[in-house]
């Protein structure tokens, strides 16, 4: 039956590439209120896309943010398994514009890649899934596990109120694994199952000292300028090692095993090439992999205060305010590390000034169990789709859904990427790779029949 569902994948690979197009072309900037309404949009357009290929209860639900839409099909019986896909149709802002090649919300194919805003985070990702479900219904009349979609509109942005929805609706979203992609590939013909991914917790902190704007040459020297304060502050961050400062930062910290070692070595380090940076920096007694899948790490993602339009000001502003992050690995609680990092900034800053720290949205991390049936039906589905076994790793990147459902559902999630290292995600001109986007329809196909079989009861 499976490759009945295959051939009709492969037959409708220009529709699906339709949909693909259309849902790229909805700006679905979920950290822009300008945006809301394009946001809403791309919600309602998956609640029509899901009531097209005959998905059932299929409903937007409100949140305090942005939408989460959910449909399912549990018309596979009560002894069944229930597979919870999920997926996200946020996007992040495609700044700087000018560095696009194209405009973002145009997705236009250039061999073959396709280009636009959310192209592999995580549109194209997600509608692996819908056309997979749409081929095997279409083809077989039946899927051979219960599914229920469930899409959130404000990963992007942290997910504030994920939690809180999950919390409030277990009974709707009780299933027996979940499946997402939203993670890459080593290789376009290299699969990778990432079975544990880093936690994140997010700030804003903000450095204050006269009520008013300065004049440098009258005031400098005798007034601490809050933008020096902050870069002193950042730069006490780490130790000349790269490690972070935080007292008691590491205690938490679930070493790697040998196995995970010899595991990751299998994968190649490919971070310069991909980058274009000058040399690898941290912990020198850890890999580079290691470091960015096994190991938590702080960074500062943006500074702002004082003049920085065209031509000069001499000016001490009165305030300078950083964004800023800490990745955490499996063990480390965010709520725990939110408190030590606000005593350790705070101990940091001089009494010069004064220091605000915002907590702006936090993440567990996540380990998955490599036998689960989840995950060997994950397995299968890839060698057969890509014709190789797949790699096992852990990932640098945060998806707070994994360790929410996790918590809260007891919930095994499979975690199938179809994107590639060199994607660009949250850069200008992000892509995904056609072929693994019509392969990754196929491994989805594969991944439900493979369940079904490894859980029959």
């Amino acid at each position: 039956m499976t490759e009945t569902a295959i051939t009709h994948a492969r037959d409708n690979r220009p529709r699906y590439l339709d949909w693909f197009k259309d849902l790229l072309a909805i700006p679905s900037i979920s950290a822009q209120r300008e945006h809301a309404a394009d946001v809403q949009r791309a919600a309602e357009w998956l609640l029509d896309t899901m009531q097209a290929i005959g998905l059932k209860k299929t409903t937007l639900y409100s949140t305090p943010g942005h939408p989460i839409v959910y449909g399912e099909w549990l018309e596979a019986g009560p002894q069944t398994p229930t597979v919870l896909i999920y997926g996200h149709y946020d996007v992040q802002p495609p700044d700087p514009l000018d560095e696009w090649t194209t405009p973002p919300f145009e997705p236009t194919i250039r061999g073959e890649d396709i280009f636009a805003r959310g192209a592999t985070d995580d549109k194209g990702q997600l509608l692996t899934h819908l056309a997979a479900v749409d081929a095997l219904l279409r083809a077989e009349g039946k899927l051979p596990v219960n599914v229920k979609f469930f899409i959130e509109g404000e990963e992007e942005i942290g997910g504030e109120h994920l939690d809180d929805f999950i919390a409030g609706h277990t009974d709707l979203l009780t299933a027996d694994c979940g499946l997402i992609s939203d993670t890459a590939m080593a290789g376009p013909q290299q699969p990778v199952i990432v079975y544990g991914l880093r936690g994140l917790v997010y700030f804003e902190v903000t450095v204050r000292s006269a009520d008013h704007d300065l004049h440098s040459g009258i005031y400098g020297g005798a007034i601490h300028n809050p933008l020096n304060a902050l870069a002193a502050i950042i730069a006490a961050m780490h130790d000349e090692t790269g490690r972070i400062t935080i007292p008691n930062f590491y205690d938490d910290v679930l070493p790697l095993t040998e196995s995970e070692r010899v595991t990751l070595e299998q994968i190649p380090d490919t971070y310069l090439a991909e980058t274009g940076a000058r040399k690898l920096w941290g912990e020198p007694q850890f890999t580079a992999r290691e470091r960015t899948t096994a190991r938590p790490s702080f960074d500062v993602h943006g500074i702002m205060g004082g003049y920085t339009a065209e031509g000069q000001k001499t000016v001490i502003p009165a305030r300078a305010t950083a964004k800023m992050s800490l990745r955490l690995v499996p063990h480390q609680d965010p709520l725990k590390v939110a408190g030590q990092f606000t005593r350790h900034i705070q101990n940091l800053a001089p009494d010069t000034v004064t220091v605000a720290v915002e907590r702006k949205s936090y993440g567990y991390p996540a380990l998955i169990d490599r036998d689960d049936p989840a995950i060997v039906a994950a397995a299968n589905a890839y060698q057969t789709a890509f014709g190789n076994k797949p790699l096992f790793r852990r990932e640098g990147g945060s998806i707070p859904v994994v360790a929410t459902l996790q918590r809260l559902l007891n919930l095994p999630v499979a975690m199938m990427g179809f994107g590639l290292p060199d994607d660009r995600l949250h850069a200008p001109n992000e892509k995904f790779h056609l072929p693994n986007f019509y392969r990754g329809i196929e491994a989805s196909i594969h991944f439900l029949h493979e369940y079904a079989r490894l859980t029959a009861r």
